[in-house]
């Protein structure tokens, strides 16, 4: 067998040896040894084509572009946590605040890495890769030069050191120094973008981030929202006759920079009508503004005028001076005025889709935030019209099927504000569009941070579970939660009513350990949960599970069992335990259940009593049927004397029971 083998594998060697050698005799010989610009020369010198073929040296590649093709070959993992949470596999959230917990601590210890690098960086100058990677050595932000020059002036603007600065620039003026008016706007720039005082960086001493807290002021409390970062809640206050406007009175030549900057300082500041009483000054003095001065004067103005007239008559009024000084509107600008008209009320319906239409006209492409304003704009209640919701759809058909940058800080609400819309007016269909639109090459990125992540998922998800089947929704169930979203009680809550609706309750067990996985363990939750397992009667196996999955529940309302506070009994969870333990033939259990209403002074209810007494009645269990009825007495519930006279009726007594039970209606008699 094995020579044969032998023999047919030197035939076909020679046969394929034959065969080479006669197609290498008959066609040309290739070789595959030609360089690109060989190819390109041959090219060139054939003359017999009609036109000429040049085959480009190299094409030039992104730096990401071979990770950005490894990365499209990979699906995301639905069972995966957060690709954040990855390098340590023991602080993989399992719960929300596990996720906002363990993100914040990485994010702070890095915080807290750059602060000493940066602060030290003569400690970390050991340079271990190779080769030589700038970005990860340490930052120099100290200052290097000492003297009074303008080389000094420029460090302290390049090192954003606000104060710092401004003490060079006081210097170089008593010194007599004149400065160029670029340096002295990039002073302006760096005064007007921080509201004259220092930048509160992550990496700066904690000690540093008390100083100067009179300048800063805490914004009235909002309406329900995310935790806001300290950044948000703290403002800069643009201060009367600060540093900005000292130094822009100081400048003996001012351009349209130098008004521009005091502008868009005040408006980001919020002193606008210190803004257009700079924009007049402006005008006064012969100059024109440029592009981003009208944006911020635009988005300035719904807070200077009271009606929504006046609102809209100072926006187009800005809008014609742009035109008189032949400034070109850009992607920012008609980003402004859609949202100036999110404030002008009735008006902004009949205007935006003329802005929209002129911002086509001008051949710019519009970013997320435009559509996210329109549909602010149309779609704004729950109580808008069928009109208003087509606004949608016609927004999904300009945007389906492509892939958006980030041009706007507001195009991040765009997805956010769209699902919004599809819950309110419970369109699956279009809640299906926007979440494949979301999918469509980098989009996913628009969705914002954690929370707004979170939230997306969550409006998908409750009108998944009150809109589709529950086997649909099951499989987003999977796809979705834990790796994208972690669902809160309520998300929770939307299932267990889809699996009711549906009538797939023998899902609760399961829905069961995820949510206990998951530290939504809550009273409310656990309670409508047993509630749903007693409600209906269901089959042994069934009945079964839910006995365990209810003996499991009353592990978390015993102290000490678990990390967090034991749960409290209400009359409601433990009655739906008791009926579930009964239903499954377990008496013992049930029975340990009812001593538990004793120990909580809770009460059960009369339909538990009986139902006890018919489980009781098929094992034929007198002196259980007695201590019931004592158990019933001694809550004085009205059923009492029914029990006696079932007991009396239904069981083989002896003297000593019906003495007790005698005593026990006389009792009740007396009660009544």
């Amino acid at each position: 067998m094995a020579s044969s083998g032998v023999h047919a594998g030197r035939h076909i060697y020679q046969k394929s040896t034959i065969f080479l050698s006669n197609f290498e005799r008959i066609c040309p010989r290739r070789n595959f040894a030609w360089t690109v610009s060989a190819c390109q020369k041959a090219a060139v010198a054939s003359q017999g084509s009609s036109e000429e073929i040049v085959i480009p040296r190299k094409k030039t590649w992104n730096k990401e572009a071979v990770l950005q093709a490894l990365a499209a070959t990979v699906k995301r993992d639905p069972t995966a946590s957060h690709y954040m949470f990855q390098d340590d596999p023991y602080l993989i959230p399992r719960t929300s605040g596990e996720f906002k917990l363990y993100s914040l601590s990485q994010e702070s210890g890095r915080s807290a890495a750059k602060y000493f690098i940066n602060t030290y960086p003569k400690f970390f100058q050991k340079d271990f890769a190779e080769p030589h990677i700038p970005c990860l050595m340490p930052e120099n932000f100290q200052l290097q030069i000492e003297e009074v020059s303008e080389a000094a002036l420029v460090e302290r603007i390049q090192l954003r050191k606000v104060k710092a600065a401004v003490d060079m620039y006081d210097q170089l003026m008593q010194s007599g120094t004149t400065l160029s008016l670029d340096l002295t706007n990039d002073l302006l720039d760096l005064i007007c973008l921080y509201g004259d005082q220092d930048p509160k960086q992550d990496d700066t001493d904690p000690e540093q981030r008390a100083e100067d807290a009179e300048e800063v002021q805490e914004e009235p409390k909002k309406g329900r929202g995310r935790p806001r970062r300290a950044s948000e809640i703290i403002r800069v206050v643009w201060r009367e006759n600060n540093n900005a406007e000292r130094i822009f009175n100081l400048m003996p030549e001012r351009d349209s920079r130098s008004y521009g900057a005091l502008i868009q300082g005040m408006v980001r500041h919020e002193a606008f009508a210190k803004a257009f009483s700079t924009y007049t000054d402006l005008l006064n003095n012969r100059l024109t503004a440029d592009v981003n001065t009208f944006n911020a004067l635009i988005s300035a103005a719904p807070e200077l005028k009271e009606k929504y007239v006046e609102k809209w008559e100072l926006i187009l009024d800005l809008l014609k001076q742009m035109v008189e000084q032949n400034v070109r509107p850009n992607l920012l600008t008609f980003n402004a005025v859609l949202k100036a008209l999110r404030r002008c009320g009735p008006i902004s319906r009949s205007q935006a889709p003329l802005v929209f239409g002129e911002m086509t006209a001008l051949g710019i492409k519009p970013s997320l935030a435009s559509y996210n304003h329109i549909l602010s704009i149309f779609c704004r209640t729950s109580t808008s019209t069928q009109g208003h919701t087509g606004m949608l759809q016609d927004v999904l058909n300009r945007i389906s099927g492509s892939s958006f940058e980030p041009q706007d800080p507001e195009d991040m609400l765009f997805f956010l504000n769209a699902m919004r819309i599809c819950l309110e007016h419970k369109d699956l269909e279009q809640a299906y569009r926007v979440h494949s639109i979301l999918q469509e090459g980098d989009n996913w990125k628009m969705l914002g941070d954690s929370y707004q992540q979170n939230l997306y998922f969550g409006r998908f998800f409750n009108l998944l579970c009150m809109m589709e089947h529950i086997d649909v929704i099951l499989k987003w169930y999977k796809e979705l939660i834990p790796s994208m979203y972690f669902p809160n009680p309520q998300g929770m809550r939307d299932l267990l009513q889809a699996l009711d609706t549906d009538g797939r309750l023998d899902l609760v067990p399961q829905i069961w350990k995820d949510i206990k996985q998951m530290g939504l363990d809550r009273v409310e939750l656990v309670e409508e949960m047993l509630s749903l397992m007693a409600r209906e009667k269901h089959s042994a196996e069934v009945q079964e599970a839910f006995a365990e999955c209810a003996l499991d529940m009353k592990r978390r309302f015993v102290p000490g069992t678990s990390n967090k506070p034991a749960l409290e009994w209400t009359a409601s969870a433990l009655g739906s335990a008791t009926a579930i333990l009964l239903a499954a033939q377990r008496r013992p259990q049930a029975w340990e259940m009812m001593q538990l209403f004793k120990d909580n002074n809770r009460v059960p209810s009369d339909a538990l009593m009986q139902e006890f007494m018919s489980s009781i009645k098929e094992v034929q269990d007198a002196r259980q049927a007695v201590e019931l009825v004592q158990l019933s007495a001694g809550f004085c519930l009205p059923t009492t004397p029914a029990l006696v006279q079932r007991v009396q009726q239904e069981f083989e007594l002896t003297e000593e029971q019906k003495e007790a039970l005698s005593s026990l209606e006389f009792s009740s008699d007396d009660t009544m």
